[in-house]
Formats: C-alpha cells, structure tokens, sequence
C-alpha cells in the first residue's frame, strides 16, 4: 500500500507518516526502481500504535522504547509506559486545575474587592508554584524496585521500622470496616499485603505504588487487584472514586509540605463521606524523645489539625512507639 493510501485509510497526512519514519518508529519496505514507500498491514498496525499513543500524550521519544516491547509482546513493559504516561498526564491535570483555582480566586477577588491587592495575588501564585514544584519533584529515593522481591519477607519480620506490621494492617481493616462491595484504595499498595485483606472482606479495591517491580509482585499475587502506577501528589483517579482510602507504612516517607498536598489528594478521590485511614511514623508528644529525633516524619498534631480543620472526626491509636494509626471520617458512626 502507497504512502497516500495508508494515509487516507488512518486519517492522518503524508508528512505525519514520514516524520514517524524520520524518528525510526516504522521503516516500511522500499521498491526496487522507484523507491516508493510500500507499506505493509504490519506496518500500518504499527502506525496505528503510534497514532494511538500519541493520542494518549506519550511524547515521541517514549514511544520507540514502547514499540520494542509490544514487538516483542511484552504486555508488561508496555503496561508500564502507558501507566507512566497516565500517571505524567495526572500530574499535568491538576497543576492546570491548580491554576484554574488560582485564577478563580483572582476573579472573586476583582470583584469583591474592585481590585487586585498585589500582596495577596503574589501569595496565590506562590502557592500555585509551590503545588507544582512539589509534585514535579517527586523522585524514588528509596530503590522500592530492588527491594520488591523480598519486600514480603522483611515485613514479615515484624521488626525495624516493620515492628507490628500485621497489627496495624488488621487495625486498618478494622477501623475502616469494609463493606461488601465498597471501593477502596490503597495508597502505597507495595506487594498488596494491606489490600488483601480488604479483598477478604468482600470490598473492590484499587492499588498505587510508584514502583513497577512492586506492583509486578503485587499482580503475581492478587490478579483481582485493580494496580496502577502513581504516587500520594498526583493520585491517577478522577474525584469522589472511593468509599475508603488506606494506607500503611508509606505516608511516613513524604516531607512536611508533601504530607499536607497528600492529604488534600486523599480527599479529592474520597466519597463525600469516605473513610480514611493511615498508619505510618510518627511524632508524638506522648513520646519520651523529641520529635527532631525523626524530624522527617509526620507530626500527629499536625495532621489531626489538618483533618479537624477540614471538617472529619479523628482517632487516633498508638501502637509503638512510632507507629501510629490516624483514622478520619465524616460518617456519624463510630470506628470499629
């Protein structure tokens, strides 16, 4: 098929075509003599992948490494660079909500006030740069992908910063009290420990780590676990998704600005009248030592406040030391 026929047939222009070839993602046949471009029904398929990703936003140099593994048909590798993609075009979605909030606020002030006071509309815009800097700064400073693989077996020690794993993820269960057909989240997810046992009760849950390798461990071991590529900054899922958000051993590892922007995303996929629940690290004044002893971990008053402020009803339970569990809700009843 000539360059014009296969152009028309997938709607795009000649120059498209070429360009693609250009940047090494389809190399269709020459013919002899004339040189003309003879393009095969694989390489349209191929064309079509390429258009398809495109259309998803995946810039042109991630898609070759995209194509390499779809040729050699590994689906995993290729969920991959469509989940990152997804999880990039998240991030990108809420820094343009960000700033349609900050241009909103703008306009009520116009006209409420007749002017712009400068003082206050500097203050919107750094905040608005501070959200974005935040999630663009986003890294894995952990090396969660090479620690997948015995990830089970260190929580199973229950030691170290693991002391009392399996009490607090059945004290998550327990206070959240899923009900049959509810949809959770489990933020963090790692190997899906947490969202297993929610699974066992019936609930339809979703996972998040910003670790492939993690998630590829999670998928051997809960095919039903609905995975997906993300972090706390930029969760990729759509407002008022779930009925309960959990997460355990993870929210400890953000900083103190992370921490609040966390929070904020935790109720934007929550139900109106979801449940929360996270058990991390954390600072207390009920401690012996000073909170700088761990000045990198959550400070308990500061995220009671922040859930009080925002109109939830808190409890708190402290199971060592450090590790605590915050649960946080807008329902009347009371946590089991």
């Amino acid at each position: 098929m000539k360059i014009n026929e296969v152009a028309k047939r997938l709607k795009i222009s000649p120059r498209s075509i070429r360009f693609y070839e250009e940047k090494g993602l389809i190399s269709p046949a020459k013919e002899p003599g004339n040189l003309y471009r003879s393009f095969s029904e694989k390489d349209i398929w191929r064309l079509q992948t390429i258009i398809s990703l495109r259309e998803a936003g995946m810039p042109v140099a991630d898609i070759r490494p995209a194509l390499e593994q779809s040729d050699d048909d590994n689906t995993e590798e290729l969920r991959y660079y469509l989940e990152l993609q997804r999880s990039v075009m998240m991030s990108e979605w809420l820094q343009i909500k960000q700033v349609i909030e900050t241009t909103d606020h703008m306009i009520e002030l116009l006209g409420t006030k007749k002017t712009l006071p400068l003082g206050h509309v500097f203050r919107l815009a750094e905040e608005s740069k501070q959200l974005r800097e935040q999630r663009g700064n986003w890294k894995d400073k952990w090396n969660y992908n090479e620690q997948a693989p015995t990830h089970d077996e260190r929580v199973a020690a229950n030691s170290g910063t693991y002391a009392d794993y399996d009490h607090a993820l059945d004290l998550i269960v327990r206070s959240v009290s899923p009900q049959a057909g509810e949809k959770g989240l489990d933020i963090g997810t790692g190997t899906g420990n947490l969202a297993a046992k929610f699974m066992e009760r019936g609930a339809s849950m979703s996972g998040i780590d910003q670790s492939k390798e993690m998630l590829r461990q999670c998928r051997r071991k809960l095919p039903a676990l609905e995975t997906r590529i993300g972090n706390f900054l930029a969760l990729p899922y759509l407002e008022e998704q779930f009925d309960f958000v959990a997460s355990s051993f993870a929210f400890h590892h953000l900083n103190s600005d992370q921490q609040l922007l966390a929070l904020e995303e935790i109720r934007r996929v929550s139900k109106p009248n979801g449940r929360i629940s996270i058990a991390a690290l954390i600072n207390s004044d009920a401690r012996s030592g000073s909170a700088s002893d761990n000045p990198h971990y959550p400070e308990l008053r500061t995220l009671v406040r922040w859930f009080e402020v925002n109109g939830y009803r808190v409890e708190t339970i402290q199971i060592n030391d450090l590790l605590h569990i915050v649960n946080a809700n807008k329902e009347g009843r009371q946590h089991a």
